[in-house]
């Protein structure tokens, strides 16, 4: 199955969903395409690919909206959406200048200024984006982490020749964009635009799998087994308003067979299994392919599940409900 991609995220973001799109897009409720003027919803936006492939797939959203706790995020999509061009020369500029360095130890010297910068403030929104996309594509294996005082901490990346931003892709995510409203702030705060009428898609900080890939530092504020356990409690809330919605999220028990927290906490939806691959771990051995976790609420896909196990049997595995 070929997805129809040309906007696709400006930023690398930990657990884009661009790789699982086949698989997301499978599961999707069957009658999204005939259905006039609904509203998405994505209260952790991250990177966006699925936001920018369900912009592009459904041209019949009438509204869509986007959140995240992130505040330089949140800066980020903004300016993309209003000020694209500002963005452009910003990004031209010090593309420019960087590249021109050519030895590494003064490249090095360069991304820990701009680091020092951009967690130091005042800056504007313009030039805050401008930072956040420079050290996102120069950094250390594209990660965002921020310490206890909410400080961008990942080390320099020693790549030859980065590219650091792709003006048209800037350029369709800003026109994708116009008709997306823009929230800073707690998941919760979406509920009061959904109605019938309305797709809600969480891709959450994920649960660690153990106590070595327990990368979810996106913010200051932690995402413990307590805020699963709340953001689970908003998905029955919003299910109650009758809303379709569907939730990614790590599958505990393609690591341990024991760590059933998800299976049970979502025991009234029905769970999928999806291979992903994760790049970020510490331990080069855990990297590569793992399963994780689409919960939904609802059974009428755009492809039955016999049909996609057929289809997309390298990313997909049926939920043992043993």
């Amino acid at each position: 199955m070929r997805i129809p991609y040309t906007a696709k995220p400006f930023i690398k973001w930990v657990g884009g969903k661009g790789q699982l799109l086949p698989a997301f897009a499978a599961l999707l409720p069957e009658h999204l395409a005939r259905w006039e003027n609904f509203t998405y919803i994505e209260p952790f936006i991250g990177g966006g690919a699925m936001l920018f492939f369900m912009l592009q797939t459904y041209p019949n959203i009438g509204r869509a909206v986007i959140n995240d706790l992130n505040p330089d995020l949140i800066k980020a999509y903004r300016i993309v959406k209003d000020s694209p061009e500002r963005l452009i020369q910003a990004l031209a500029a010090i593309q420019k200048e960087y590249l021109n360095i050519t030895e590494e130890e003064k490249r090095k010297e360069f991304y820990l200024e701009a680091r020092k910068r951009f967690n130091h403030g005042n800056l504007s929104d313009v030039d805050n984006t401008m930072y956040l996309i420079f050290l996102n594509k120069t950094c250390f294996n594209g990660l965002y982490r921020v310490n206890s005082k909410g400080e961008f901490n990942v080390p320099f990346g020693r790549y030859k020749n980065p590219r650091i931003f792709d003006e048209e892709i800037i350029y369709v995510d800003s026109e994708l964009l116009q008709k997306v409203e823009i929230l800073h702030g707690d998941f919760e705060q979406t509920e009061r635009y959904v109605s019938e009428n309305t797709f809600v898609y969480f891709d959450p900080p994920y649960r660690p799998l153990d106590a070595t890939s327990s990368f979810n530092s996106y913010a200051k504020e932690s995402f413990d087994d307590r805020e699963q356990i709340r953001l689970k409690e908003y998905a029955d809330r919003l299910s109650a308003k009758r809303c379709w919605l569907m939730l990614s999220n790590s599958d505990g028990r393609g690591r341990h067979a024991e760590n059933t927290f998800f299976d049970d906490l979502y025991k009234d939806y029905l769970i999928e299994r999806v291979y992903a691959s994760r790049s970020v771990n510490v331990n080069p051995e855990k990297r590569g392919p793992l399963t994780e976790l689409l919960i939904r609420n609802y059974d009428n896909t755009r492809y039955a599940p016999a049909t996609h196990r057929r289809t997309l049997s390298d990313i997909y595995l049926p939920i043992d409900r043993d």
